[in-house]
């Protein structure tokens, strides 16, 4: 019991935690690593003993976040987590395919009062189709719908519904219809991102960080006309680039306020640096690059997260970030500052 106490006083307070529950997923986006690297991938789900591990810091934590680089919902658990971690006092969120939330699911992520809810989209229609294999854009337009009718039938605001809209250089032209295909669904926010973890070489062409800076210019003019037009709409449509090659001073990914617990109970600053796969290759700011996981510890039953976020490896990498000295395993990423 005083041990418990101990972890509890010691615990960080984060603004937001990541747990991957799952590195399983139905779909086959053509840009995930997790199809690319499918061959040696490791899939799993995290156990369910192994998330209430995470109580005594998720009553510190202002979100928690269920997803990774697997489908959550595939995991027989997600509801349970999702209940643990509100009891726990912390807001949840996720972001999800939307392929397996039926009218059960959709009515369960309102009676828990989840914070957020987004569904991943790369484009408008078929061309979504094509690019996010194993998702239909009709039926995501169809559950994001459904999820607006309960939230007004049951009179409450949350969970918001977002959408997480990847943009790739071969859908540009899709990016001027996204308001208008979303409008009246009850959408709160779409946060357009690019491709920043580019799996092989082949997809280096479907990131905007290997683009030219004129070709920049044009999309970040692009996003601001579409940002105009969602206002319009009722819709806040963020997309905010920087220059390719910009080394930032802070990164994005809020790496001395959060992090990430994988599905293997690894905890690492990001998602980025913690993927399920070994040997294998990615595109960085030099070019083509050897794929290094990054983990500070394995949760375990005498290797706790605090114990971990207390380490000097972890503290000394969160001190270089907070005085601007980018630590080696980043200063190759691509991730938008």
């Amino acid at each position: 019991m005083l041990r418990a106490a101990l972890t509890n006083l010691c615990a960080p307070r984060l603004d937001w935690l990541q747990v991957e529950v799952t590195t399983c997923c139905q779909a086959a986006c053509g840009y995930c690593p997790h199809t690319v690297y499918q061959e040696h991938w490791a899939s799993h789900h995290l156990p369910l003993a192994a998330f209430r591990r995470l109580l005594p810091i998720l009553k510190k934590t202002r979100l928690v976040h269920l997803q990774g680089w697997g489908e959550p919902f595939l995991h027989p658990d997600f509801f349970t987590m999702a209940s643990l971690a509100r009891r726990a006092g912390c807001h949840v969120g996720t972001t999800t395919n939307g392929m397996l939330l039926d009218a059960d699911g959709l009515r369960r992520v309102v009676d828990l009062e989840m914070a957020v809810v987004a569904f991943s989209l790369a484009g408008v229609g078929e061309n979504n189709d094509a690019v996010r294999r194993g998702t239909r854009f009709a039926a995501i337009l169809e559950k994001i719908e459904a999820l607006r009718e309960i939230k007004t039938r049951k009179g409450v605001s949350f969970p918001e519904i977002h959408v997480a809209y990847m943009l790739l250089r071969s859908g540009l032209d899709d990016l001027a219809l996204v308001p208008q295909a979303l409008e009246g669904l009850g959408v709160s926010q779409v946060v357009v991102s690019t491709l920043d973890f580019v799996a092989s070489p082949p997809l280096a062409r479907e990131s905007l960080k290997f683009a030219p800076p004129e070709e920049y210019r044009e999309v970040a003019a692009r996003l601001a006309e579409i940002a105009d037009q969602g206002r319009r709409r009722g819709l806040t449509i963020h997309g905010r680039l920087t220059q390719p090659g910009d080394v930032p001073d802070l990164c994005s990914e809020n790496i001395t306020g959060s992090l990430c617990v994988a599905a293997d109970m690894a905890v690492a600053p990001c998602v980025f640096l913690n993927l399920p796969v070994k040997a294998e290759t990615y595109m960085a700011r030099g070019g083509e690059d050897l794929y290094r996981r990054v983990s500070f510890g394995v949760i375990e039953a005498e290797q706790s997260l605090v114990r971990i976020w207390r380490s000097p490896d972890y503290r000394r990498f969160r001190r270089d970030w907070a005085r601007g000295d980018t630590p080696p395993a980043c200063r190759g990423c691509l991730k938008p500052q």
